[in-house]
């Protein structure tokens, strides 16, 4: 399942320096996935520090 980034994200930009394929970007609040994109490899959420990524 792709993953979501919820609003505890800190605006780091620790999960889009993870992303293998760049599906994580900057939203109008916070960093998004685009869940198109997204192959669902965990990198982003074992990075975020404050484990604002969960699967959707």
């Amino acid at each position: 399942m792709p993953r979501v980034i919820s609003d505890e994200c800190i605006t780091c930009g620790t999960c889009e320096a993870q992303c293998p394929v760049s599906a994580i970007s900057m939203g109008s609040a916070h960093f998004e996935v685009n869940v198109n994109e997204c192959i669902d490899c965990g990198a982003c959420e074992a990075a975020c520090p404050v484990s604002a990524i969960k699967e959707k």
